[in-house]
């Protein structure tokens, strides 16, 4: 019997059943396989509403997700979770996004859904912002698109932001800060590990945006070594992410913090998070808008638990543009490969990059400032090893190397990019040679 006979056959049953009986019918397509293959799953972990500093509510900002080929969302506003009851006034809405941010809201989900109160003249009309719990209903799809409940844990120490996303949170996590940076982000996700011991749930924890205010150091995202996730890339234009005359790009910071971790430290690497810390939804000039960084996560099953073991296990990759059929590192061969799934037009670099242990990595002081900076390291910390043209590329170690990990650029240009002149890009994980 053909699989579309089949098909047709199914169906004509539930119809033939359904004019003697109302009962719910699942198509074959709908029914959640038993033993799925690993797939790539698109996420966004870093995103503000209005119940923080956004200008838009969450629902509205959970469809636009949905709808532009997302498969998961946590909504990580400042210090606040999406729970309770919480009322905005409509003057206050509007002076974020502008007088269409209602109209908008009305138009996608109705007039029935939307609660106010006050006369809508009064200063005082305001509308209620609904929580996760509420409306998640309303845009999550089985296997297609789920929502993630966060915060971004907005703290600071020694006078400048230390900021971590928390990502499948139970409750609010309020920060506590510390006499250092390090103390802070050890205290911070101590706090959050804790929580995830006590409700036996997978949570996970990164350290957001080192380059704002540039807070953090490589030395800083090195000695934390419970860390193990940070923000190579995030599309808000103001977080310092190419750095300046004497502050390190975010990506040099992550050299340099994984040379320390593996060269000195005998730690795990730090892995690599795109996101885009999208504050902005109505094409505000110069804003931090949608669709700029993401995670692609390989997993079975869409659910929060898999998403966060498959990241903890290092299997995803960021992307700002650049879509991987496949990224793997054989420990057999020794031997890192990345297959790109090329869009049309469009040709790619692959670099290899990383520290060879026989390199110079003795770092020097800064010296006539008593700013937070990283320390000066040699070229050969974060070097290219080799440089691939084409849509697939491989690097074999000759066991020197610390570790290696593979950023891909494109010749094509990102269409809402946050700085001029930025190419789509992806970053790979690094990988570390295992011990004989």
């Amino acid at each position: 019997m053909s699989l579309r006979y089949s098909r047709r056959k199914a169906i004509a049953s539930c119809l033939f059943i359904q004019s003697f009986v109302t009962f719910a019918c699942i198509a074959d397509d709908d029914v959640v396989p038993s033993d799925p293959a690993p797939q790539w799953y698109r996420g966004n972990i870093h995103t503000h509403s209005l119940w923080s500093d956004g200008d838009d509510f969450p629902e509205m900002i959970a469809e636009w997700y949905r709808t532009h080929d997302y498969n998961f969302l946590a909504l990580s506003d400042h210090n606040v979770l999406g729970q309770g009851m919480r009322w905005m006034k409509l003057s206050s809405i509007e002076s974020r996004g502008g007088k269409q941010v209602l109209e908008k809201y009305k138009a996608r989900f109705g007039e029935h859904w939307i609660e106010t109160k006050g006369a809508p003249d009064s200063p005082d009309y305001a509308i209620r912002l609904k929580p996760l719990d509420e409306f998640r209903s309303l845009v999550e799809q089985r296997g297609k698109f789920i929502m993630i409940p966060g915060e971004e844990i907005s703290d600071s120490a020694e006078g400048v932001p230390v900021h971590m996303n928390a990502t499948n949170l139970v409750k609010l996590v309020e920060p506590l800060s510390g006499s250092t940076v390090r103390e802070a982000i050890s205290n911070n996700l101590r706090t959050v590990e804790e929580q995830a011991k006590r409700a036996g749930r997978e949570i996970l924890v990164h350290l957001n945006h080192p380059n704002f205010g540039y807070a953090i150091t490589a030395e800083d995202i090195a000695a934390v070594v419970q860390e193990r996730f940070f923000e190579v890339y995030n599309g808000h234009p103001a977080v310092g992410h190419h750095g300046d005359e004497e502050h390190p790009s975010v990506e040099r910071l992550w050299d340099i913090a994984n040379t320390i971790r593996i060269g000195e430290l005998d730690a795990e690497p730090i892995f690599g998070i795109a996101t885009d810390d999208s504050h902005n939804y109505h094409g505000k000039p110069d804003g931090a808008s949608t669709g700029r960084g993401w995670v692609m996560v390989r997993a079975r099953f869409l659910t929060p638990e898999h998403l966060i073991r498959a990241m903890k296990a290092g299997d995803f990759y960021a992307s700002s543009g650049v879509a991987l059929k496949d990224v793997a590192y054989d420990e057999t061969t020794r031997t890192l490969t990345v297959h790109v799934d090329a869009a049309p037009g469009e040709t790619y670099t692959t670099q290899f990059i990383g520290t060879m242990k026989s390199s110079d990595r003795s770092p020097k002081e800064r010296e006539g400032t008593t700013k937070r900076l990283t320390k000066k390291y040699s070229a050969e910390v974060g070097a290219v090893f080799a440089e691939v043209e084409g849509a697939q590329a491989s690097y074999k170690m000759n066991g020197d190397e610390l570790y290696v990990r593979a950023v891909v650029t494109s010749s094509a240009l990102v269409q809402n990019p946050p700085y001029d002149g930025q190419h789509k890009q992806a970053w790979t994980q690094p990988a570390v040679l295992s011990s004989p």
